[in-house]
């Protein structure tokens, strides 16, 4: 597992800051979600991304969503189409691929495709800030 306290740190989000909203920008909340974590894939997809290049993996997947992310930024196509491109400069042979196989899809279709193939909802957690359990909410 890789600790990364920097979003905590940094905050400008509901999600991060301890219930104040002091710290969240003004313009957050308008077309951007107060939920909204600034830049937070970009920390997972490079952890993983540095991760992948070091045993040799050629693909890392996020379950990343659009039509239900609420304007999330980090959540649209043309983001990973972005990051793909910063990862293929930024990787040693640049092989490595953001691959986004939910980007289209509702959280409704998501649910019922994961039904069908039977998917360990069970091993499924949301935890959204630092807390040892789901909090039992579907995001």
């Amino acid at each position: 597992m890789v600790r990364n306290d920097a979003l905590k740190a940094i905050g400008g989000s509901a999600l991060t800051d301890d219930g104040s909203l002091s710290r969240i920008p003004e313009n957050i909340g308008h077309d951007v979600p107060v939920t909204y974590v600034p830049f937070r894939n970009a920390h997972f997809l490079a952890v993983a991304v540095s991760w992948a290049e070091v045993i040799g993996a050629g693909k890392v997947y996020i379950g990343a969503v659009e039509p239900d992310s609420s304007g999330y930024p980090d959540c649209r196509p043309a983001y990973y189409e972005a990051f793909n491109e910063v990862v293929k400069t930024g990787t040693k042979e640049g092989r490595i691929e953001i691959v986004t196989p939910l980007i289209a899809m509702r959280k409704a279709e998501i649910v019922r495709l994961g039904l069908e193939l039977g998917a360990p909802f069970d091993l499924n957690l949301v935890l959204l800030q630092r807390e040892d359990r789901a909090c039992g909410l579907w995001r």
